[in-house]
Order: structure tokens, then sequence, then C-alpha cells
């Protein structure tokens, strides 16, 4: 008897804490309250975990591969700070987002007249982009994430050198670009441009590697001055688009000197000798 009195005590004790709290001027916030969601992504490539913290109800989702783009159709309960935190393998889709809400496009840390109390933030980790979105208002609404320019792609040749996308020397390379490059604005913009001139003969190449051993060999060799110059990348801390600038310009700099330059120099050599 004794036990069923205290059991129903401590229920009426978990019962009254919330109002308790507020009695003490803890009050939930929206920012408080957050539910979890995960959504499984079946493409071509494999399947894909998208995770969903937010504290608006996710009624539906799809994913386009062709269009690279996440949709979800959401309702919303506060008049004030709808939060949601989106998490995406960079596997899936990766680049540059375009966050919009009810089709009208977010700009990141959008605090202004024509968007007031709407933000979106990108960020990445290693493995995935991170976009958090704030809105006010009730109501059904919708949300777009769209990979507008998809600077993830693979690296064809040195997958097609090391026979491996999880080769330590392609891994290494994905992770420089990540997480340093195409974390400032510049590096971006020269991700961008760089893309454009890669993707225009590395299929080609790739190709060939394949089917002639003894090339592949040779581009192995041509690669290591590449990945050695790269490591310097890892030794520093680029925190604004100077140092990008200055440590990017720099690794450019010293691979010119290392394909062009010195080879010069020992052909000039060379021929002196002759």
């Amino acid at each position: 008897m004794l036990a069923a009195l205290k059991f129903i005590l401590f229920f009426i004790f978990i019962l009254l804490l919330p109002i308790n709290l507020d009695a003490f001027g803890l009050e939930q916030t929206p920012r408080d309250i957050g539910v979890v969601n995960k959504y499984m992504i079946n493409t071509e490539e494999g399947i894909f975990e998208v995770t969903a913290i937010t504290n608006f109800l996710i009624s539906s989702h799809t994913f386009s591969a062709n269009e690279k783009m996440l949709h979800f159709d959401i309702v919303s309960n506060f008049d004030h700070e709808n939060i949601g935190e989106i998490i995406i393998p960079q596997d899936l889709i990766d680049g540059k987002f375009t966050v919009l809400l009810d089709g009208k496009e977010i700009s990141p840390y959008c605090w202004n007249d024509d968007c007031s109390g709407i933000s979106a933030k990108v960020s990445k980790s290693s493995k995935s982009s991170v976009i958090t979105i704030m809105f006010d208002e009730k109501g059904e609404r919708t949300i777009d994430i769209i990979a507008t320019e998809n600077l993830g792609g693979g690296c064809l040749i040195a997958t097609a050198t090391f026979s491996s996308e999880m080769a330590p020397q392609v891994q290494f390379l994905r992770e420089i670009r990540d997480n340093t490059i195409l974390q400032t604005e510049s590096g971006f913009a020269f991700m961008f441009w760089f893309n454009q001139f890669y993707y225009s003969f590395s299929p080609a190449v790739a190709d060939y590697e394949r089917e002639n051993p003894a090339f592949k060999e040779a581009v192995k060799l041509t690669l290591t001055p590449l990945l050695t110059s790269l490591t310097l990348l890892q030794y520093t801390d680029i925190d604004s688009e100077s140092e990008m600038l200055g440590y990017g310009i720099g690794v450019i700099l010293l691979n010119i000197g290392m394909y062009f330059v010195v080879p010069v120099v020992l052909i000039m050599k060379v021929r002196k000798r002759v």
C-alpha cells in the first residue's frame, strides 16, 4: 500500500513539474522544442540518410536526383522562431546550396526588410552539409534545398591512378577541397573555374589510365609533388579570405616551380654540358 502511494505521489509530481518550471520563470521557448527525424533516400549510387531536427512537423519529403533537390512539406506551429536543422550527406548532394521557403529564395544570413525573421545558414563538416533555417508564422509551408553548383565531383584522375575512391590519396584530396578550399568565397570561386577546366579532359585521362598500366604509373609519379605540396595546407589555419588567397597563390607558385621551372632549368644545364 505504501509503495503504491509513493508511486502515485511521484506520478503527480511529474505531471506538475512543467507547471512548477513555468512558475519559476523557466518557460519553454520554440528553440527548446525539437524532433529528430531520419529519412532514407534511395538513389542509383546507394542509400543515404538525411537527418532533420525541427520544431515543426515534416509531413512529407521527396528527392530529385536530376535536380539535386530535397523537398519538404511542413506544418509550422509557432508565430516566431520556427527552426530546423537538416543534415545532408555530401555523397548525396554537395556544392553551393540554394534554400527556398514557399518557393522564394532565402539568402544566407538574411536579416533585412525584405526577409525579416527569416534566415538560412549552410555549414559543412567532413562528410555532411548542415542547413539551418529559421522563419516566422504558422501554417502549411514548403522547404526546398537545391545544390545549384555541384563542386563536389569526383577526383577522376586520382581515383583511376590509385584504383579506388577510398584510397588515402583520394580521401586526402577530397578533404582538402571540402574542409579547406570550399570554406571561403575565393576558394569556392577557384574550384568553380578549376572544375570547368578539369572536367574537360579528366574523363579521357582516367579512361586511358585504366587501359594502360604504364601510363597509370607515370601519372602516379607526376601526382606525387602535387600531393606533397597540398600537405602544407594541413598545417595552416585559414580563417579569412586573405589567408586563403595567400596560401593558395603560394601553393600554385610552388607547383609551377616544381612542374615547369625546375625541368626547364635541368634541361638547360644538360644542353650546356652537351
